[in-house]
């Protein structure tokens, strides 16, 4: 016998697919960028990774977690700067949330421990530096963020890194 139960699970089961991520973007004092070197890519990013929402995480949540895992830091983030829909093409849709994490003083950037699992190393960068280190989807994204920092204005809405037509 077929319960509703049943079939709201069937029909949560056949629903797209969206996978869900979140960043934040820190600073130093002269305002360069932290970026993170990853193990499993040629590029750098931002401290950040996918919200886990099995656990009812949000992305502010997730936000917070991934900065502790990978850079050892336990750091609210500030406001959302940036949501992007990132189309996949071998993998499913993507919604990357941005946050501000705020200027770092010395001794949190002392403090930095990488997640030596998934990590490499860690660097301060200007944006002149940064934009060549970061793939383009994400140097797009972290753009449209900064832009909406320095504008005292957002969050920016995006798809695929640009704002939508």
């Amino acid at each position: 016998m077929t319960t509703m139960d049943d079939d709201y699970a069937t029909y949560i089961a056949g629903l797209p697919r969206v996978l869900a991520g979140a960043g934040v973007i820190f600073r130093d004092a002269e305002g360069r960028l932290l970026l993170v070197e990853p193990n499993y890519r040629d590029t750098w990013v931002l401290p950040g990774g996918t919200i886990e929402s099995d656990t009812g995480e949000s992305p502010r949540q997730a936000a917070r977690r991934e900065t502790l895992e990978e850079i050892g830091l336990d750091v609210a983030p500030g406001r959302l700067l940036a949501v992007d829909w990132v189309r996949g093409e071998a993998r499913p849709p993507l919604v990357s949330y941005l946050f501000d994490g705020g200027v770092l003083d010395a001794a949190q950037l002392a403090a930095i421990r990488v997640q030596e699992e998934e990590l490499l190393s860690w660097r301060l960068a200007h944006w002149d530096e940064a934009e060549t280190l970061l793939a383009k989807d994400l140097r797009l994204r972290v753009r449209a963020a900064l832009d909406a920092l320095e504008a005292g204005h957002g969050p920016a809405e995006l798809e695929d890194g640009l704002p939508p037509a």
